[in-house]
């Protein structure tokens, strides 16, 4: 009955916001208080939310300090030259803009965290797709993919839980998959470019008027006022036309003026090696995630803006991210502390570990690999690695499959984990990219599952699984 209900539980959820029948937030409240009345354990609801704010409250508190840290950082002008190089690559075709967007969430993906890729990747590519009217989806799902295959590096999270729960060492389990994981990620480019050129005969060659760059610069979104906007025209295809220099559209679309007071050019080096400190003390874990980002936050309004009325500015100017986002992530927490208090995680895993069949024992690593799929999207990373990979590996065991095929052949299914409404950085993605999360999931799951069975593919294909 807890297995029915919990799939249940899931699939209305999903149906709802895809439909855009109920916000995300109201669904992730809303759905799990429903059922677990229908459970018959409603008088415990309370100790299930306060159990699951209390497991994501450090998440919590390091988005709301990241993003207002990283906004400072876009204020100051620090990812300026990013930007820059972006623009040179990609000279406003829609297919080097997708591509571009892959490659950048990929390379921002190395210090291990989503939230962090996310921001740093919309901020840069948000303004071209807006100007250019390309689909926003497409930029958040191409990112959450890249983000999905760099997620198995070891400081990542995936690979450190599958080597803790089969007591394995995170090296043996990652290098051999990084074959697997390369032909993946290049699925993620290839596939960038096709959804590229869709993009460019949707919308013709678009070619940008730029100026030099000390008299206009690139757009970072939600850094604050500025006039400085790019302008462009369309030629050829289906959106030929003149340049829609006054648009509604575009009233979101916000130019930075090279000459604003936010920027902080002789503090530059300063804060590239704060940011820089800050990703090697994240990557080293010589501090937990949310104090870093605290401490760095607190350090760069302080140096940037010694003034009080600045920092108050400052903070105000991303106070709706800070509150999307956290917002979204409390509410995530009543729905994993549902699934999780009334026992529908253990029973769904449980019920997918007995319907295997026995005749599926030798090959329980591709077995594994994709239940991965599901079963990482319909739960937490913790829940599938600590609860459900012990078991299917001691199956696996039982047909002669080592521990480390099994720990390899679980991480195939994160690119498509990334999407998972139970990941709180796919809502710092969704946020500032202005998407529904509805819109991205219908888009993105589909490519997302294409790019896993890729890996898992090329990983059986090497030998590795």
């Amino acid at each position: 009955m807890l297995t029915i209900l919990g799939f249940t539980m899931i699939a209305t959820f999903l149906v709802l916001i895809m439909l855009k029948k109920m916000s995300p937030i109201a669904a992730l409240v809303l759905i799990p208080a429903l059922f677990c009345v229908f459970v018959g354990k409603g008088a415990h609801l309370g100790d299930y939310v306060i159990d699951g704010v209390s497991s994501l409250a450090p998440t919590a508190a390091m988005l709301m300090f990241a993003i207002v840290y990283f906004g400072v950082m876009i204020d100051v002008g620090l990812f300026a030259p990013i930007v820059r190089g972006i623009l040179r690559f990609c000279r406003a075709d829609p297919m080097r803009i997708v591509v571009g967007t892959a490659l950048l969430a990929a390379i921002v993906s190395l210090d291990g965290d989503g939230s962090t890729t996310f921001m740093i990747t919309v901020s840069a590519m948000y303004p071209l797709y807006k100007r250019l009217k390309m689909s926003l989806v497409v930029m958040t799902g191409v990112a959450a993919m890249a983000n999905g295959v760099m997620n198995t590096l070891p400081w990542g999270g995936p690979t450190a839980r599958a080597a803790t729960a089969l007591k394995l060492d995170a090296g043996d389990i990652f290098v051999p998959m990084i074959p697997a994981l390369l032909v993946g990620l290049l699925g993620v480019v290839v596939l960038a470019y096709v959804l590229g050129l869709r993009e460019r005969r949707r919308l013709g060659v678009v070619t940008l008027d730029e100026a030099p760059a000390e008299e206009k610069e690139t757009v970072l979104v939600g850094a604050g006022g500025g006039t400085g906007v790019i302008t462009g025209k369309r030629t050829g295809g289906s959106g030929s036309g003149t340049d829609a220099d006054a648009d509604a559209d575009d009233d979101d679309f916000q130019g930075l003026d090279p000459h604003r007071p936010t920027l902080r050019p002789r503090l530059y080096w300063f804060n590239a090696l704060l940011t820089v400190g800050l990703l090697t003390a994240m990557i080293m874990e010589l501090l937990p995630i949310p104090v870093l980002f605290l401490l760095g936050a607190a350090l760069a309004l302080s140096v940037n803006y010694p003034n009080i009325p600045d920092q108050k500015a400052r903070l105000a100017a991303h106070a709706d991210n800070v509150l999307n986002v956290s917002g979204m992530v409390f509410a995530a927490a009543v729905f994993t502390g549902v699934l999780q208090g009334t026992g529908m995680v253990d029973s769904m895993a449980k019920w997918l570990v007995d319907v295997i069949p026995d005749g599926m024992g030798p090959h329980m690593a591709l077995v594994t690999g994709v239940l991965s799929l599901p079963l990482t999207y319909f739960m937490s990373n913790d829940g599938f690695y600590f609860g459900v990979l012990p078991v299917l590996a001691e199956a696996g065991a039982a047909h002669g499959v080592t521990p480390l095929e099994m720990a390899r052949a679980s991480l195939v299914g994160q690119p498509l984990h990334m999407s998972s409404p139970l990941v709180p950085a796919v809502y710092v993605l969704v946020g500032m990219a202005k998407v529904e999360f509805g819109d991205h999931t219908r888009f993105v799951v589909k490519w997302a599952a294409m790019i896993c069975l890729v890996i898992l593919a090329a990983g059986i294909l090497f030998g590795i699984i």
